[in-house]
């Protein structure tokens, strides 16, 4: 493990009533511990999760529009508005990795294609020739690989279920050299064995068992009695 902490310390004249400090897992939170090479962020949409991630991006030297520290590009909308308040302890310290941005890979996928030389790191063919889900694998296994800490938002966005237990295999096969950090709404994903969760739902963050997930008990509900959830859900009374 590299990235043993992240400390959260608001600058003097930040104004904690404005964005990101409105979202109230991020204004309660101080510091959060990673405890285990494989660390998953849970919450609702707008919990902080994706904020969080994205600022620890931003303190690693990596493109917060998707990238590693060597990917320069811009993508309107994708600077952190966390990340110069953000602190990171590390042990030791790596400077290679990559942060997943699902909404804009297709921006990150144009990139490569004006770097010819390369796209031998993401399979040998562009991006943009394969499905989103293709190209998520190919990224997942040709680009990454040991010593590195790995950001990944969402990535099961373009991954069916099968590929979600293929980038699990792919965490397995690096998880004792390298960490990943992943922001995820997948409970397939979140059964990763022995991965450290934490729920951004919670006040403050907190650890949880994947059992206690909200995406663990509405999933095995909907599939265990599927006719009497929908019937709940379309019911107008």
């Amino acid at each position: 493990m590299f990235l043993r902490s992240v400390e959260i310390l608001p600058k003097k004249d930040t104004d904690l009533s404005r964005y990101p400090f409105t979202i109230s897992a991020l204004k309660n939170l101080h510091r959060l511990e990673f405890k285990t090479n494989v660390t998953f962020l849970v919450g609702e949409n707008g919990s902080g999760k994706s904020t969080l991630l994205e600022a620890v991006a931003y303190q690693c030297g990596f493109n917060t529009a998707g990238g590693g520290r060597n990917n320069t590009y811009e993508v309107d909308a994708s600077q952190s508005a966390l990340g110069d308040h953000l602190r990171l302890s590390w042990l030791p310290k790596v400077t290679d990795g990559f942060f997943l941005r699902a909404e804009t890979f297709y921006h990150f996928a144009s990139h490569i294609d004006t770097m010819p030389s390369s796209l031998r790191f993401y399979g040998g063919q562009s991006l943009h020739e394969q499905s989103h889900g293709e190209a998520f694998l190919s990224l997942f296994k040709h680009r990454f690989g040991k010593k590195a800490i790995y950001l990944l938002d969402e990535p099961e966005a373009a991954l069916s279920p099968a590929r979600q237990l293929s980038l699990l295999r792919i965490i397995k096969d690096l998880e004792k050299e390298a960490q990943f950090i992943i922001a995820t709404h997948s409970p397939i994903l979140l059964g990763y064995p022995d991965a450290q969760i934490l729920n951004f739902d919670s006040q403050p963050v907190g650890e949880i068992q994947y059992e206690d997930t909200l995406h663990y008990i509405l999933t095995r509900r909907f599939l265990e009695n599927r006719k009497a959830v929908l019937r709940e859900l379309f019911s107008d009374e």
